[in-house]
């Protein structure tokens, strides 16, 4: 049976310390539902703090990379995905999960990574302390976005969500 793939989307560079913490604590409670993860693979920001949190915690790592190799990994990941795409790897990262949770700062490829999951009819879960990202995202998100005020809020979310499809998804097979 496949195993359920989580992604989570944040800031590199401009991630706050807030997002950090958060970050590491998503990672760990995403391994403890015995989800994969899945990140931007990156060695900075919250793309490193989940991987790790989620690889300390014993948890399957992907990261699918922007760069044409892997010098920029984290060191939390078990997979790495080399794709030489730039910004054009968002749309891999979003449509190889089963649900998105965005950590942190909701900006420039994290904001597209949301656009791209709302357009591909996935569930996402907003983890941010900025509350103009959250009013402008739950107005665009058209009740596709939750907004979660902790990361053990937001893997409840995710767990609800993901129970949802798979009852709507059984209702329509019968």
């Amino acid at each position: 049976m496949r195993r359920t793939v989580i992604g989570v989307m944040g800031s590199g560079e401009n991630a706050s310390p807030q997002a950090i913490t958060w970050a590491r604590q998503l990672g760990a409670l995403i391994a403890a539902e015995n989800w994969v993860l899945l990140s931007g693979g990156r060695n900075v920001g919250v793309m490193n703090a989940v991987s790790i949190g989620a690889n300390q915690a014993g948890g399957l790592v992907i990261g699918v990379l922007h760069t044409p190799d892997a010098a920029e990994a984290s060191d939390g990941i078990d997979v790495a995905i080399v794709t030489g795409m730039g910004s054009a790897r968002n749309n891999i990262n979003v449509l190889s999960s089963d649900a998105v949770i965005a950590c942190g700062n909701a900006e420039g490829g994290t904001l597209s990574e949301i656009a791209l999951a709302l357009k591909a009819k996935k569930s996402v879960v907003l983890l941010t302390e900025d509350a103009e990202a959250r009013q402008f995202l739950q107005r665009i998100g058209r009740g596709m976005l939750h907004i979660a005020n902790s990361p053990e809020e937001a893997v409840a979310l995710t767990r609800q969500l993901l129970e949802d499809t798979e009852d709507t998804e059984d209702t329509v097979q019968r």
